[in-house]
Parts: C-alpha cells; sequence; structure tokens
C-alpha cells in the first residue's frame, strides 16, 4: 500500500520526539514522502530538519491525519494550535496516554474524527504492539488508515471499548519499563556480588 497514495493531503506530527521520530521514520521507510509530512515541535531533531519535512512550517489547510505524538501534560495548550483542522475529513490520531476521546472532542469538537491508540515501548523499533479505538465518528476507513500507519512500528490491535484502554496503558504500555526495571536491578545486584 502507498503510503503517499493513503494520504492524499500529507500527514502531521504535532510532536516528534522519541515515539514520533520511530513512527516517521517507520513511514518514510514505507515510501512516504518527506514533502507529504508537517512537523510541529518547538525543539525538532537535526535528524527532523534533515529529511525535507516541513518543520514548523505553515500548515496547509487540510491533511489526511494529523498524528498528535506529544506528552499528555502538553494536550490541552498544543492542541488548539489545529483547532482550524478541527470538524474535517481530518483523522486526528493520538498517541497520548490518558487523555480520552471525549477530552478531545471537547477541544476539537464532536464531528472530529478521532482515533485513540496506545503503543508500548518496543515500538521504537518497530517491534510494538499498538491497541487502538475510535469516537463514533472514525468509520472503518479511518481505522484501517490508522492501523496501516501504526503497522509501522508493530502489530495492531483494536479494543472493543475505551475503558479497555486504561488496562492497555498499565499492562502494555507501561508494563515493559518494569520488566527493564527488574533486569537492570538483578544486572546490578550481580555486579554488586562480583
Amino acid at each position: 500500500m502507498n503510503l503517499n497514495d493513503c494520504l492524499p493531503h500529507g500527514l502531521l506530527l504535532l510532536g516528534c520526539g522519541n515515539m514520533g521520530s520511530a513512527m516517521l521514520r517507520g513511514w518514510l521507510d514505507r515510501g512516504l514522502s518527506a514533502k507529504n509530512v508537517w512537523v510541529i515541535d518547538p525543539h525538532p531533531s537535526e535528524w527532523v530538519h534533515s529529511i525535507g519535512a516541513h518543520v514548523n512550517a505553515k500548515l496547509p489547510s487540510n491533511v489526511s491525519v494529523a498524528l498528535l505524538a506529544v506528552k499528555p501534560q502538553i494536550v490541552q495548550k498544543a492542541l488548539p494550535s489545529l483547532s482550524a483542522l478541527a470538524n474535517s475529513k481530518t483523522i486526528f490520531l493520538s498517541i497520548a496516554a490518558g487523555i480520552s476521546i471525549e477530552a478531545y472532542e471537547s477541544i476539537l469538537g464532536s464531528a472530529s474524527i478521532i482515533v485513540r491508540a496506545m503503543p508500548n515501548t518496543p515500538a521504537a523499533i518497530s517491534q510494538g504492539i499498538t491497541a487502538l479505538i475510535g469516537n463514533s465518528n472514525a468509520n472503518d476507513v479511518a481505522l484501517e488508515l490508522s492501523e496501516t500507519l501504526l503497522s509501522a512500528i508493530g502489530e495492531t490491535v483494536r479494543l472493543e471499548r475505551e475503558s479497555q484502554m486504561d488496562a492497555v496503558t498499565g499492562l502494555s504500555g507501561s508494563g515493559p519499563a518494569y520488566v527493564f526495571f527488574l533486569i537492570d536491578a538483578l544486572a546490578a545486584a550481580g555486579r554488586k556480588q562480583g
């Protein structure tokens, strides 16, 4: 599937930190043209500047997908900058933990297409599992496009109801960090014992 054809109006990344960059790398590796990408980030990396994307440039009047890849505590402050895209055909795909679909609708309007997703840490090396669910405006086409984009960082699974996202966040999103912490603690104890 050609990503440029799937995203005729381009792709916007609101935030391009670790996860946003991992996703963008995956999309570029799958043939997405950097000239079809707009990045809004207060501190974009040298890599983001080097790929030929539109970095902190004037936004187009319409984009196919707006990926919301900012920290949850920044969402309320950053999202109004995309209000011109609200209530349109733009798919708002969020990977911010803990922000409900209702919260997005309160900022972007109830007619907006919202897909909430939760990737996990292995997504940084394209081996993740991402759970997703859409609001009532997210039809099968919107969900399939979201799955296509998220497959760049691993496998996807659709949830039946949004309340399941809390379990996904706790187990899949945060769980690997606890395993890494345990492994690190065991290695430190081994070093201490000689």
